[in-house]
C-alpha cells in the first residue's frame, strides 16, 4: 500500500503530461476528420444512410459535450472547496474570515442537512469579533452533521471490506472489493462535503488522498492498532482470515480519515479529528460476535 500511495501521490512530470495531452488531441482530431469523411462519403452515396450517420454522430457529440460539462462542473466544485480551505488557512483578519464563512454558507445553501446549522450560524455570527472564533463557529455549526455522515460512510466501508476479507475465500476477491469500496467511499465523502466528482474528478480525489497518506505517513498498520480495535486477546480467538479482515478494515478507515482531511472545507479545530481505532471498532461492532454496538468514542460524542 505504501508503494501504491507513493505512485498515486507523486506529481506527474511536465514532459509526460505534455506528451499525453498532445497525443490525445491528435487522436481526437484524426478521429473527427475520419468520421466527417465517412459521413460525407455516405451522404454522397445514399442520402438516407448519410443523414442517419449524421444524426448518430451529432448524438455522440452532444453526449460527449454533456460528459465534458459534468466533468468540468465537478472539477470546479472541488476547486471551490480547495479555495475555501486555502483562504481559511490564510485568513488573518475578521473581514477575510467573514468572506470565508460567507463562501461556506453559499456552498451549503439549499441543503436540508445544514439548514439548522446555517440558521444558528446566521444568528450568532454577528456577535463574534474574532477571526479564529468565527471560523470555529462556522466549523461547529455547518460541518458537524457532515462529519457525522462521513464517519458513518467510513464505518460502512470498513465493515464491508472486513466482512468480505473474513468470509469470502476467493483469491483477490478482498483486493477487488477493497479497491471498489475505497473509491466509492472517497467519492461519497466528497459528495457529503459538497464536492461532487465525476470520473476524472474521482481520479483527482484518489491522488489527493493517497498523497495525503504519504505526506502524513498514515499507511502503516501494526499489531497495536489491531489490539486497540479488537480488544486484548481477541486475536487469539479469531482465525487468520478474521485477523486479515480487521487489518483491511483498519486500512480502509485510514483512507477514509485521509479523505475527510482532503475533502473537508475547513480543518479539524473544534471538532476532534476521527481516530481509526474508534471508526473501526464502531464499524465492526457486531461483526465478530459482539452483541452490542461499540460505545462512541469521546470525539464522536462531542461531534
Amino acid at each position: 500500500m505504501q508503494g501504491v500511495a507513493t505512485l498515486a501521490g507523486a506529481k506527474s512530470l511536465g514532459p509526460w503530461r505534455f506528451f499525453l495531452t498532445s497525443a490525445l488531441s491528435l487522436v481526437g482530431f484524426l478521429a473527427s476528420v475520419a468520421a466527417w469523411n465517412f459521413v460525407a462519403g455516405l451522404m454522397a452515396r445514399n442520402s438516407v444512410l448519410g443523414w442517419a450517420a449524421a444524426l448518430l454522430f451529432a448524438a455522440f457529440v452532444i453526449g460527449a459535450l454533456w460528459v465534458a460539462l459534468r466533468e468540468w462542473a465537478a472539477f470546479a466544485r472541488l476547486a471551490r472547496i480547495d479555495a475555501i480551505r486555502t483562504e481559511a488557512a490564510a485568513a488573518s483578519d475578521l473581514a477575510a474570515a467573514r468572506k470565508v464563512t460567507g463562501r461556506l454558507v453559499t456552498l451549503y445553501a439549499g441543503r436540508a442537512d445544514t439548514s439548522w446549522g446555517r440558521g444558528r450560524f446566521a444568528d450568532r455570527q454577528g456577535d463574534v469579533m474574532d477571526t479564529e472564533t468565527l471560523l470555529e463557529l462556522a466549523e461547529a455549526e455547518l460541518l458537524t452533521p457532515l462529519d457525522q455522515a462521513a464517519r458513518r460512510e467510513v464505518e460502512r466501508a470498513a465493515r464491508q471490506v472486513a466482512t468480505v476479507t473474513a468470509v469470502v475465500p476467493l483469491a483477490l476477491a478482498d483486493v477487488a472489493v477493497a479497491l471498489v469500496a475505497n473509491i466509492r467511499m472517497i467519492r461519497t465523502i466528497a459528495e457529503i462535503y459538497g464536492g461532487r466528482s465525476g470520473a476524472l474528478g474521482s481520479w483527482r480525489l484518489l491522488r489527493a488522498v493517497m498523497g495525503h497518506l504519504v505526506a502524513t505517513g498514515a499507511v502503516a498498520v501494526g499489531d497495536d492498532l489491531i489490539h486497540s480495535v479488537a480488544g486484548g486477546g481477541l486475536l487469539s480467538k479469531l482465525s487468520r482470515r478474521f485477523g486479515e479482515g480487521v487489518i483491511n478494515g483498519a486500512l480502509t478507515a485510514r483512507v477514509g480519515v485521509a479523505a475527510m482531511d482532503v475533502c473537508r472545507p475547513l480543518p479539524f479545530v473544534v471538532a476532534p479529528r476521527p481516530k481509526v481505532g474508534n471508526l473501526v471498532s464502531r464499524g465492526l461492532a457486531g461483526l465478530f460476535g459482539a452483541e452490542k454496538a461499540a460505545k462512541p468514542a469521546p470525539e464522536d460524542e462531542n461531534s
